[in-house]
């Protein structure tokens, strides 16, 4: 006997659904291997201008902890496309978690480029600043509203573990 199925199976496996959520896998595949390739590259480079920086060393560290910072934010982006591939979900953390080391990054940079640079006017000096001003702020901001998602996971838990209690077994 011939086996019937629903036109809302095949909706979901043939036609132009299909089609477009293959391209979309494809393209997501393609970004996170070009993430990779990407991180790889700024890792080598780094490490590379370390062992050959003849400069100073403090701006030698600086550039390759930068340099570093860079990878790990690229590897966490791969990681959440990659894990966006396998859930079919969007998570938000993990793009608070990148926005963070981003803006500690900035604060790093800022940082540095006051400490190293004694000859810097006015204008450049309030830039930095402003710029340092910024990054600790945006990684404040990031920081509450990670609190946030974790105080809102926890309640969430709360109620469903409150919930779902099971009443004790009575034995015989």
């Amino acid at each position: 006997m011939p086996q019937v199925t629903s036109p809302s199976a095949t909706k979901h496996t043939r036609g132009p659904d299909a089609v477009v959520r293959l391209l979309m896998t494809v393209i997501e595949y393609a970004i996170v291997i070009s993430l990779l390739l990407v991180a790889a590259d700024v890792l080598v480079r780094s490490l590379v201008d370390f062992a050959r920086n003849h400069t100073t060393l403090a701006q030698g560290v600086i550039a390759a902890v930068d340099g570093i910072l860079v990878v790990i934010i690229l590897l966490d982006i791969a990681q959440t496309v990659f894990g966006n591939l396998r859930s079919f979900s969007f998570p938000v953390r993990p793009f608070i978690v990148i926005g963070i080391l981003a803006g500690v990054r900035d604060i790093l940079s800022a940082s540095a480029h006051l400490t190293l640079n004694t000859g810097m006017t006015t204008v450049e000096f309030r830039d930095t600043l402003i710029s340092l001003g910024v990054g600790v702020g945006v990684v404040i901001f990031l920081l509450l509203g990670l609190l946030i998602l974790r105080f809102a996971q926890h309640r969430d838990d709360g109620r469903v573990s409150h919930s779902a209690r099971r009443q004790p077994s009575r034995e015989h």
